[in-house]
C-alpha cells in the first residue's frame, strides 16, 4: 500500500527529516518532484506498518490528522506509487475501492507528468483522459512520444515494476522553513516553529532518541535597517531527553514571549544540538487513573521558562558532614549530582534549626532546655570544614570548621532533641540545640 501526499510549495522544507509525522517506526519514503509545475509529492510505502498501528483504518486516520500541520494539501492511497500521485492530484482519496483501471481511466492527462508533457499533442488526437491514451495503438504511441510515456502508464496501472530512491534520515537534524508572510512579533513565530518541531519529533522517533537542547534561529527580512543583525536565535535546554511536541512547544512559546524582534522575520531554522538515546515508558495493562497529569520535571521546566531559571530551585545533598552545609539549592533544570552526603548510623532529626541555639548548663555541666536534659545516645563526632573559607563583609575570611559531638537528648516538655557539644572552642566548651525529632 502506497500513500501519496501533495506538499504545499515546490520545495517545502518539511521534506528533510519528515517521514511519517512522529510514528514510532519509520516506513520507506520517497520524494517525487514534478517537472510540470505541480506540487511536490511524497510517497510512503506503508504495508509493513499496517499491523503495527492497528490496521489500515487507524493508520490512515492518523496520517490524515497529523499531515495537515506539515503542509499536505491532498492525500491518496493506491496499489502503485504513480497511481497514488495521480489520484491525489485529482482529489480522489481511495484507490482500493474499485479496480485500478476504473480509478485511473477517467483521470485527466495532468494526473501523470509524462502524459502531461505531451498533453497538447494528445489533445489534438482527441485524448482527454488516461483511459483514452491507453486505448491508442502502443506501437504508434511509442514511435511518436517515446517509451517514457508508455512506461509511466504501465507503472501507474501496475503492469511494470516501479523503482524509487528512498529517502535516508540525516545524521543531524537541521530544518528550515520560509514563512508565508513577514512576522513582526516573536510569539507569532510559534505557528511556523511548530511545523519544525513536528519534523524534529518525527526524526527523533525514527532514531529512538530524545533531545536535551534545541536552537531556533530566525533570519530578518532583506529590507531591514543596516544597523540590524542578520537574525537571532533562541537556545532551549531540557532536564531530560524528550520528544513530546506539546512540551517542547510550551517551552518555546514561553521563551519567545520574552523576545523582541529587531525587524520582520522571513525564515526559521531549527537545530537539534544535543540528542541522546530515549526509552519509552512501558505501557501498562491497567488503565491509568490520571492520564492527564504532567510529570514534575516538565512542570518545573515550564515554570522556569516563565519566571526565570534562577527562581525555580530544588534542594540537593552535598558530600559534607556538617548539617548546615549538607544541603544546597540549585536551579531545577540543572542535572542532579551523584548521590552523597548521607551519614551512616547517625540519627537524623526531622526539623533542623536555621541557626544553632546555645543552651545553658547546670553546675554539673548538663545542658538545660525547659529543665535538665537526659542524654539518650552519643556522642557522634564530626570534624570537617577546615578547607571551607567564608568571606566577611569587611573583606576578611574565616574558616567554617566544625568540631562537634552530637547527642540525642530527651526533654519532658520539648520531646526528643538533637544537640551538640563544641570541642576545642576558643570560648570554651558549650552546648547547642540544633534540631527536633518528630
Amino acid at each position: 500500500m502506497l500513500w501519496a501526499a501533495l506538499l504545499s510549495g515546490p520545495s517545502p522544507s518539511c521534506i528533510e527529516g519528515l517521514v511519517l509525522w512522529g510514528l514510532q517506526f519509520t516506513p520507506r519514503v520517497a520524494i517525487a518532484r514534478s517537472d510540470a509545475g505541480f506540487a511536490t509529492a511524497m510517497l510512503m510505502e506503508l504495508e509493513a506498518s499496517v499491523r503495527l498501528f492497528g490496521g489500515r483504518r487507524q493508520l490512515a486516520q492518523r496520517i490524515r490528522t497529523e499531515s495537515t500541520e506539515l503542509g499536505a494539501t491532498s492525500l491518496s492511497w493506491a496499489p502503485t506509487g504513480l497511481a497514488a500521485i495521480a489520484l491525489a492530484r485529482a482529489g480522489v482519496r481511495h484507490g482500493f475501492g474499485a479496480p485500478l483501471t476504473q480509478r485511473l481511466d477517467p483521470l485527466p492527462l495532468s494526473s501523470i507528468d509524462a502524459v502531461q508533457q505531451e498533453a497538447a499533442t494528445l489533445a489534438r488526437l482527441g485524448c482527454q483522459t488516461l483511459g483514452q491514451v491507453r486505448s491508442l495503438p502502443r506501437s504508434g504511441t511509442s514511435r511518436r512520444f517515446g517509451a517514457g510515456l508508455l512506461d509511466a502508464l504501465d507503472q501507474a496501472y501496475g503492469q511494470r515494476p516501479e523503482t524509487f530512491v528512498w529517502e535516508q534520515l540525516p545524521e543531524r537534524f537541521h530544518a528550515r522553513l520560509e514563512l508565508m508572510a513577514r512576522i513582526d512579533t516573536a510569539p507569532a513565530l510559534m505557528h511556523g516553529a511548530r511545523r519544525l518541531l513536528l519534523q524534529l519529533c518525527g526524526w527523533l522517533a525514527s532514531r529512538c532518541c530524545g533531545v536535551t537542547a534545541i536552537t531556533l534561529r530566525w533570519c530578518y527580512d532583506g529590507m531591514r535597517s543596516r544597523h540590524v543583525d542578520e537574525g537571532g536565535e533562541l537556545r532551549i535546554r531540557t532536564a531530560q531527553p524528550t520528544r513530546q511536541i506539546d512540551h517542547l512547544g510550551r517551552l518555546l512559546a514561553e521563551h519567545l514571549a520574552k523576545v523582541e524582534l529587531q525587524a520582520p522575520v522571513g525564515e526559521l531554522q531549527l537545530l537539534a544540538d544535543e540528542v541522546q538515546p530515549f526509552e519509552e515508558a512501558p505501557a501498562s495493562l491497567l488503565p491509568d487513573q490520571r492520564p492527564d497529569d504532567e510529570p514534575l520535571p516538565l512542570v518545573l521546566e515550564r515554570i522556569a521558562a516563565r519566571l526565570g531559571s534562577a527562581r525555580v530551585v530544588r534542594p540537593v545533598l552535598r558530600e559534607d558532614h556538617r548539617p548546615e552545609w549538607q544541603v544546597r539549592w540549585q536551579e531545577a533544570q540543572e542535572p542532579l549530582p551523584r548521590a552523597g552526603g548521607q551519614w551512616q548510623g547517625m540519627p537524623q532529626p526531622g526539623f533542623l534549626l536555621p541557626e544553632p541555639f546555645q543552651l545553658g548548663t547546670n553546675a554539673a555541666n548538663r545542658p538545660l532546655y525547659h529543665g535538665v536534659l537526659t542524654l539518650l545516645s552519643g556522642p557522634h563526632r564530626i570534624e570537617g570544614g577546615w578547607w571551607h573559607r567564608l568571606q566577611q563583609a569587611d573583606g576578611s575570611q574565616h574558616t567554617a570548621t566544625a568540631v562537634r559531638d552530637y547527642w540525642v537528648a530527651h526533654s519532658e516538655q520539648a520531646g526528643v532533641l538533637w544537640l551538640y557539644q563544641t570541642r576545642l572552642a576558643q570560648e570554651g566548651t558549650a552546648w547547642y540545640l540544633h534540631g527536633f525529632f518528630a
